[in-house]
Order: structure tokens, then sequence, then C-alpha cells
């Protein structure tokens, strides 16, 4: 369970992420609030999360979650670069996140 609320909570980081690229220095309203409350979400599911998951493993993997996704919405929806490095690096990220995912204790 305590997974699933780690990858749900790097999922909100996401769109907090996305939101934050329309707030316009907080004065569009609908994408503050979006953001502000993806913020809250994502935090709250972090901090539920390292109750069972040791906390620098489940802050490694909220941010990589959060970083990949990142990534990988400019890329599909604001025409970022998807160069052969930038992709590689996702590849490198998705490994990372994974092998702390099996070799965890927990």
């Amino acid at each position: 369970m305590a997974w699933t609320l780690l990858v749900l909570g790097g999922l909100f980081e996401i769109a907090f992420t996305t939101c934050l690229r329309h707030v316009d220095g907080f004065r569009n309203v609908p994408w503050t609030l979006g953001f502000l409350a993806s913020v809250a979400l994502s935090m709250t599911l972090l901090e539920l999360a390292a109750r069972t998951i040791p906390m620098g493993t489940a802050y490694a993997v909220w941010g990589g979650i959060g970083a990949l996704g990142t990534v990988i919405v400019g890329i599909a929806w604001f025409q970022e670069p998807a160069s052969l490095p930038r992709l590689l690096l996702i590849l490198g990220t998705i490994a990372c996140i994974a092998g702390l995912k099996l070799t965890g204790a927990r």
C-alpha cells in the first residue's frame, strides 16, 4: 500500500509542476488552485508512504517519478527537446527508481 501511495504522490508532483507552468505569478487562479491542491496531495502522500518506506528511498522515488514525468510531459505537450541523451537519461532514471523499489526491504 505504501508504494501505491508513493507512486500516486509522484503523479501529483507531475501535476503540480505542470500547473506551475501556467500560474503566471499566481495570478491565474484556477491553475494556482490546481498547483496548491497538487502540492498538498503530493506531500501528504509522500509523508504517508514514508511511514513504512525509508525516507531516503521514498524521497528519491517520489522525486524521480516527478522529475521523470515532468520531462515526459514537457516533451509530449510543450515541445521540449527529445534528444538521445535526454531519452537515455530518462531510461537511467527509470532504472534507478526500479532498483530502489527492488532493493527495498519493505
